[in-house]
């Protein structure tokens, strides 16, 4: 997952920062520097973001030759 993604994902579902942290159990701070690009943040973390966001109903869509991407999940 990429930031870009994760920017993209709160978008999907209208999820603030502060609600993905909550939702990741992770420090408001960790989900801003990640989507910022401000620092690495570790590979648990942005698994604990992937998981809340697709918790949440977000699918992601692997690079497939037409660049990394995310959808809404089907009801």
């Amino acid at each position: 997952m990429t930031p870009a993604q994760s920017r993209a994902a709160r978008g999907l579902i209208s999820m603030t920062q502060t609600g993905l942290a909550q939702a990741a159990n992770l420090g408001q701070s960790t989900v801003i520097d990640f989507e910022r690009e401000r620092r690495i943040v570790s590979a648990d973390a942005i698994a604990a973001i992937r998981e809340a966001l697709e918790q949440a109903g977000v699918e992601f869509i692997a690079e497939n030759g037409g660049g990394a991407g995310v959808r809404l999940r089907k009801a």
